[in-house]
């Protein structure tokens, strides 16, 4: 059996921050931000939206372009660390939002790397024949854990949610390898500290992931069968423009093969993934039999990769 993408979709709030509004609120600019993180703009949900409401807009997406109905999705699993509550969970709250009746459902807390381990851990679920479909999510509202008055960490982060549908395809299409992985001993460069505000190192994080995500990415290369020259399409966390880089230069392939959604959104955590997923398949970016890699790293310290080669 082969297990991979059925359907996508996304969800970004309306309400855009562009750095010329930071500029008025903390001690940064325009040229900074650009510069240093590719980032112009983000998105950022008014009071009224949470989480599960970000998810259950791009769920509702990605079952239609699918053609999936949610009684037919037998798991949702819902990646983030922005959950509207401690508990339940948001894939709870969306079960019952989209009418997904017959589905098991949890979150699943790995950061930015939230999605990459959603979708391998629907693929174990497809393989074994225990379930037909699962719907990945990754949502954020970041918003809520972000400290307006630092200015390393405000410029960097956006709100809005990504899903996809995961289901059967083709024999030689969907998901041909992945990896996971943890370093736990890197905790301590990112987490949510005691006022519940974001904490990030920014130095140890970008040492780590300009190493890491070109290697994850190379692995799962080789684990295909394939070469560099094979990928058509990369899609990496939109966490910086200089660490995307840095896969792209390892893996030898053109600008123009590179989602670069970060310009717009900035670092969604786990919604950034499918996020751009979602624009390149709708904006025809990504086409039948093309090999595609996500790659991600994020707190914990997690990072995963994922290459498939698109179509049903």
């Amino acid at each position: 059996m082969s297990v991979g993408v059925l359907g996508v979709g996304h969800y970004v709030p309306t309400n855009v921050v562009t750095n010329k509004d930071l500029e008025k609120t903390v001690d940064t600019s325009d040229e900074w931000i650009r510069t240093r993180t590719g980032i112009e703009e983000r998105r950022i949900a008014s009071d009224d939206i949470d989480s599960s409401d970000m998810a259950f807009y791009a769920a509702e997406k990605a079952l239609y372009d699918a053609n999936v109905k949610a009684e037919e999705i037998d798991l949702i699993l819902v990646a983030t660390v922005t959950p509207d509550t401690p508990f339940p969970s948001v894939a709870c709250m969306l079960q019952d939002r989209l009418g997904a009746t017959k589905a098991a459902a949890m979150d699943v807390s790995a950061a930015c790397s939230g999605f990459m381990y959603g979708m391998i851990t629907a693929k174990q679920f497809i393989d074994t024949g225990v379930y037909k479909h699962v719907l990945v999510v990754g949502t954020e509202k970041l918003s809520k854990i972000t400290d307006w008055s630092d200015r390393n960490t405000c410029v960097l982060f956006g709100d809005g949610a990504g899903a996809a549908v995961l289901g059967e395809v083709s024999k030689n299409k969907g998901i041909l390898s992945f990896e996971l992985g943890a370093d736990g001993s890197g905790a301590k460069h990112l987490y949510q500290d005691d006022n519940d505000f974001l904490f990030m190192n920014g130095r140890e994080v970008f040492k780590f992931a300009v190493r890491q995500m070109p290697e994850s990415s190379v692995k799962v290369i080789e684990q295909a069968g394939l070469k560099n020259e094979d990928v058509d399409y990369l899609i990496p966390h939109q966490a910086n423009i200089r660490i995307m880089e840095a896969a792209r230069e390892r893996l030898g392939i053109s600008e123009d093969k590179m989602a670069t959604s970060i310009k717009r959104y900035g670092n969604n955590s786990s919604a950034s993934i499918p996020i751009a997923l979602s624009e390149a398949v709708k904006n025809g970016k990504i086409k039948d039999n093309d090999v595609v890699v996500l790659v991600g790293f994020g707190g914990g310290l997690t990072w995963g990769a994922v290459a498939l080669r698109w179509g049903k």
